[in-house]
């Protein structure tokens, strides 16, 4: 017996992937129902073997649906999620709106899966920070070894997380550089982001950082643990799939690297891939696609006590988005609904 599962938000890049991702694993679907915003009614959607049209998020009755996989910002979110949880249908959203709520738990499953039971206060489950989900998962497992004091970490972020229309942006600036004519302005962005960085991502706050940067740290307390600190700067890069960070952990007691990498190996959903050779790290090009959180360059930090150095790439529409919220619906049917 399996599940009647609701994606919302379908015909955009997570909701595409979320679909994707469900099918790839198996996950057991008895019956699903994919919504858009009235204009794209209709639109056909891939799952599987099967093609689905699309409902209108906008009448669509959520009584007697199972789970519900949100993907679709958060102003419709703050409408239709509270509208899906009172019907019964539990909610896994993908925007910022329900993650800093302290009645509404934030889960990675590879850091706090027990965080699940929490779902019953508002029938809603928080889905993270693409930049947050991938460094967490490194995070959490040295955190249970040495205890974790401070962060410091810079993202190298993929355009795929501002959506399509940074993808297009992208693309037709780079053709611009090459066509004489076609140049192309920037929009998506405050400045061009072809063979360009921006240390800019999200509305900037009083203190000088970003609201991205704040996701980082809220969150990491959030699903971590609330006493690190966590030092955050977030970068735009012209990279279309993929966030890489540079992650800088500061420990209360020594951790010795050679452990660290052992660790790292034996940890869910981590791929150590860290050889001291021309090529033996792993770059996003090379994590597209893939479910994993790849982890390199892992090194002793000398210039404080108890210091690690270490690379984190993964695929922000999957780890960072999709593959979370079905991993999330895994967790959810495996310790509360148990039909599948």
């Amino acid at each position: 017996m399996g599940y009647r599962v609701v994606v919302a938000g379908a015909t955009g890049n997570v909701g595409r992937e979320m679909l994707n991702i469900l099918a790839e694993r198996q996950f057991p679907v008895d019956e699903i129902a994919v919504l858009a915003s009235r204009k794209s009614l209709g639109t056909e959607c891939s799952f599987g073997d099967k093609t689905v049209k699309t409902k209108d998020l906008d009448t669509f009755d959520f009584t007697g649906w199972d789970m519900a996989l949100f993907a679709v910002g958060s102003e419709a979110t703050k409408k239709y999620a509270p509208v899906a949880a009172k019907a019964g249908c539990i909610v896994i959203d993908n925007s910022s709106l329900y993650r800093y709520d302290p009645e509404v738990p934030l889960i990675v499953p590879e850091c706090n899966p027990d965080d699940i039971e929490m779902y019953s206060n508002k029938n809603i489950i928080a889905n993270p920070n693409c930049s947050t989900a991938q460094m967490v998962v490194a995070l959490k497992p040295l955190h249970d070894r040495a205890k974790i004091k401070r962060v410091v970490v810079s993202t190298y972020q993929s355009v795929s997380g501002s959506g399509k229309e940074a993808i297009d942006e992208l693309w037709n600036q780079t053709k611009g550089k090459y066509v004489p004519g076609r140049e192309v302005a920037a929009k998506v962005y405050p400045k061009e982001i072809a063979f360009n960085v921006i240390p800019h991502i999200d509305v900037f706050l009083e203190d000088g950082s970003t609201k991205e940067e704040w996701k980082m740290v809220q969150e990491t307390k959030k699903i971590v643990d609330p006493a690190i600190e966590v030092s955050a700067t977030c970068v735009r890069v012209p990279v279309f799939v993929g966030h890489s960070e540079s992650i800088n952990i500061e420990f209360e007691e020594f951790l010795d690297e050679a452990e660290a990498r052992d660790i790292l190996r034996e940890s869910p959903g981590i791929l150590v891939v860290d050889k001291r050779e021309a090529g033996g790290y792993i770059t996003p090009i090379e994590c597209v696609g893939e479910y994993a959180t790849y982890i390199s360059r892992i090194r002793q930090d000398k210039t404080v006590k108890n210091g690690i150095n270490l690379w984190c790439v993964s695929d922000n529409l999957r780890k960072g988005a999709a593959l979370n919220a079905v991993q999330i619906a895994e967790l959810l049917g495996r310790r509360v609904l148990k039909k599948g």
